[in-house]
């Protein structure tokens, strides 16, 4: 859902098989898997490896479990598989990066959690730190770990307190009153960026 933008966060993992309706007769593994997703500081990303894809049979997230997911420190999810419920999903502030929209769960079901596990090419470790937005996903080498996380969040809430807050704040308004916001905006995302970073980064006065 690239109109949430980026995500950044510590890679939690999850694998799941929602073609095979054996792996609901365990009915403590979600409990276990919602113990390690507590266990884990955040900000965390989960990462669900679908061993049905390609083929998406049907998908663990939705409405439901992104609730639960943000609720346990979860800012969004990558996966192979799909997801469900996007609008909901939106409302919430969760993210994702999946292979596709699917209609139903099947039997989507936590089938093992916490080891390493291959989606879009890329093997993913429990732990490492994930950068993600509309063009895809990358793990940050753990040498260029440091202030990274902060950095990002950081420029984040800069471009969403300025240059999409006026665009948004605007609504309605003429054209002239838009374009003037958003220079005051760049303006305001500049100085920020600079006095955080001695840069003033995509937007300056």
């Amino acid at each position: 859902m690239p109109q949430f933008g980026p995500m950044i966060g510590y890679a939690v993992t999850l694998e799941v098989e929602p073609s095979n309706p054996r792996h609901i007769d365990r009915s403590e593994a979600p409990r276990e898997y919602r113990a390690y997703l507590e266990s884990v500081p955040g900000p965390k990303i989960v990462v669900v490896k679908d061993a049905d894809s390609p083929n998406v049979i049907g998908t663990y997230f939705g409405e439901v479990n992104a609730s639960l997911h943000r609720a346990l420190g979860c800012v969004g999810m990558i996966t192979d598989g799909g997801v469900r419920d996007i609008v909901e999903m939106g409302s919430l502030g969760f993210k994702a990066l999946a292979q596709r929209l699917c209609v139903g769960h099947a039997y989507a079901w936590p089938v093992r959690w916490g080891h390493a596990v291959e989606v879009f090419g890329l093997t993913i470790e429990p732990g490492q730190l994930l950068h993600a937005d509309q063009h895809g996903f990358m793990v940050i080498p753990e040498e260029d770990q440091a202030r990274v996380l902060e950095a990002t969040q950081f420029m984040d809430a800069n471009e969403c307190h300025t240059v999409i807050g006026a665009s948004q704040l605007l609504r309605g308004g003429t054209m002239a009153e838009t374009r003037q916001a958003m220079v005051e905006a760049e303006k305001r995302f500049g100085a920020a960026a600079r006095q955080q970073f001695g840069k003033s980064g995509e937007w300056s006065d």
